[in-house]
Formats: C-alpha cells, structure tokens, sequence
C-alpha cells in the first residue's frame, strides 16, 4: 500500500511501486487534468506540483513522490469557478486544442508561488520544458504574466504566493483509464 496527498487529500492505494504517477492520477483516483502527451518527459502534458517543483508525472514512479504533497490542475478552481491563472488562460485564448493546458498551468503555478511577479524572460525560461505543439507560447506567456497580478490581488499582495491554496477540489467525473505500457528496461 502506498500513501498519497494529492489535492489536500490522503489516499491508500494498492499499486505496483514502479507505477508512473500519471497512471494512479488518472485511473485510480480519476484526476484526468494531466495528459500523457509523449510518456518519455519531452512534453509537460502531464505537469503536475510535487511538494513545491513541477515534475512530469509520466517519470516519476508513485513510490517516488514520499510524503510530498501532489497538486493537479483540478486544485486551482473548477469550471464554474476558475482560480486566477486559469481565467487569465481563458480570457488570453491561451489554449487552442488544449491538450498541453492543464501542464501549461500547473508549471506556471509553481513558477508564481516562488516569484509573484515574475519578468517575461522568466516566465519564458521557466516555462521551456513544457511544449504547445498548437503554437500558442506567445498567448501563454502573457496569460500567465497577467495570471500572476490576479494571484498577487487574490493573495493581498502578497510577495511569496506558497501559502495561498485553493479553496476548494474539484470532484472529477471518471474517464476512460490510461493504459500502463509494459516496457522492457535496460
């Protein structure tokens, strides 16, 4: 058995160690926000906040993450209700088919809670690992610059943005599971 936090909540789930946490997100607790884009940690479809980093959760094993708490795209608001980032996502069409989106978030997330106000050079540099294949980096930049002022209002101006967490988890609707690759290693 293994223990995960993720959203604020524990869960004990009976899975293979070596079990990408990609695949525990989306088929055992049914948190589909992050995608499996490539499964080989080239594309940031599958961002999710380990403890306070972005990892891509195709690469990580469950047993990895320990004790850190694991943060999804679903803890930042919900659809009738989207938290700061994502309405500046929104009100910047940021997205254009929306697969990388949620990873798009996610990373940007933690960029903002280690530096509120972030120049443009740093959002670009921080957001290099993660790719749109639709072209929409220049949209993606500026709404995550602007998403930073409605995250620094929503926190009271505040100058280090860890403390503020979502007010509430979104309760997703189950989807069909992922398939786990069985791949020979070397």
């Amino acid at each position: 058995m293994i223990t995960l936090t993720v959203n604020g909540k524990a869960h004990e789930l009976d899975v293979d160690p070596s079990t990408p946490l990609l695949y525990v997100l989306r088929n055992q607790l049914q948190l589909n926000g992050a995608k499996f884009g490539c499964g080989l940690g080239q594309c940031g479809a599958c961002t999710v906040i380990v403890g306070d980093a972005p990892l891509f959760s195709c690469q990580v094993p469950v047993a990895a993450v320990g004790a850190r708490p694991v943060r999804t795209v679903e803890s930042l608001g919900t659809p009738e209700r989207p938290g700061p980032l994502q309405q500046s996502f929104i009100d910047h069409q940021a997205a254009q088919c929306g697969y990388c989106i949620a990873g798009m978030i996610m990373r940007a997330q933690a960029l903002l809670e280690r530096n509120p106000a972030p120049t443009r050079a740093e959002v670009v540099a921080h957001m290099e690992p993660n790719l749109c294949r639709c072209g929409t980096h220049m949209r993606i930049v500026a709404a995550i610059v602007d998403g930073a002022e409605g995250l620094r209002a929503q926190a009271g101006g505040a100058t280090h943005l860890s403390s503020l967490r979502p007010a509430e988890l979104v309760e997703q609707t189950p989807t069909a599971a992922v398939p786990h690759p069985r791949r020979k290693r070397q």
